[in-house]
């Protein structure tokens, strides 16, 4: 049975993730500040800040690492440069979690696989800092997945609409922006699969369709709550711009694509007199 580590296992993609591959594969993870996690012995913890990932891996010894790790920019590029080198000279495959900031600085037209990256954003940087490394290793030794962004019922974006909703506060909205989505769910799905078929190289992984970020708002804002919200609209440029990834090159199978209403439809209407 293939050995996985998923390093931030412990987060909301990470957990979706081990739950997924769990019973499919002998899955361990790392976790850094849920005590929930301390009585199960394929959960190691993990400071990003303290600890180095050699002895971790050395004690796991992992066939694919996955990783969903959170935290320090730096550390995270430090701890990056160590995996990658560490796939380079071993059996071992490297899934890394990516997103589409790394084409943030684009207008007029969404991104694809194999589309030159550039990011204003520092957490674009820093996303292409580490794809750049990745992409040096030979392809047949990584899976970069990029991430539209992501709901799903205790999603951090949803926790934060929640709030907002309950406390009548203002939700920012960007309608100059057109997106893509995807849930935990479906994501984590769609990467059993890549597993499965031992896939290798860059993936974009969102809905295949695309929509205005405030009317992707409003439209959960009517799915999910009883209430009207109030909105914040944010304009970062006059120009219309695009924070979306589309598969064109590398296209998984049609039971594993879905458009942005189908994402709306798997969160659960909220039933309370806010």
């Amino acid at each position: 049975m293939k050995r996985i580590l998923i390093l931030g296992a412990s987060g909301f993609i990470g957990n979706t993730l081990y739950r997924e591959l769990n019973s499919y594969y002998d899955t361990f993870g790392t976790y850094f500040n849920k005590k929930g996690y301390r009585s199960n012995s394929h959960f190691f913890h993990f400071d990003l800040e303290e600890d180095g990932l050699d002895v971790l891996l050395k004690e796991i010894k992992p066939k694919l690492v996955i990783s969903a790790l959170r935290g320090s920019f730096e550390s995270q590029i430090e701890a990056h440069r160590f995996l990658i080198n560490h796939v380079k000279h071993s059996d071992c495959r490297l899934l890394f979690l990516s997103s589409a900031n790394v084409f943030d600085t684009f207008e007029h037209f969404p991104s694809y696989e194999y589309d030159k990256t550039l990011s204003e954003s520092i957490y674009g940087r820093f996303k292409i800092k580490i794809e750049n490394d990745l992409l040096r290793l030979s392809p047949s030794k990584y899976v970069l997945a990029r991430l539209p962004m992501i709901f799903g019922n205790q999603s951090p974006r949803i926790q934060e609409l929640d709030n907002a909703i309950v406390n009548d506060e203002p939700i920012e909205v960007f309608p100059n922006t057109i997106i893509n989505v995807n849930n935990n769910i479906k994501l984590s799905q769609q990467i059993h699969y890549i597993i499965n078929q031992k896939l290798t190289g860059i993936f974009h992984l969102g809905s295949t369709d695309l929509i205005h970020h405030f009317d992707f708002i409003k439209l959960l804002i009517t799915k999910r709550y009883y209430k009207k919200a109030i909105f914040k609209q944010v304009y970062t440029t006059n120009e219309m711009r695009y924070l979306a990834v589309l598969a064109k090159e590398n296209k998984l199978p049609q039971n594993l694509l879905f458009s942005y209403t189908e994402i709306l439809d798997d969160l659960t209407p909220i039933k309370k007199d806010f």
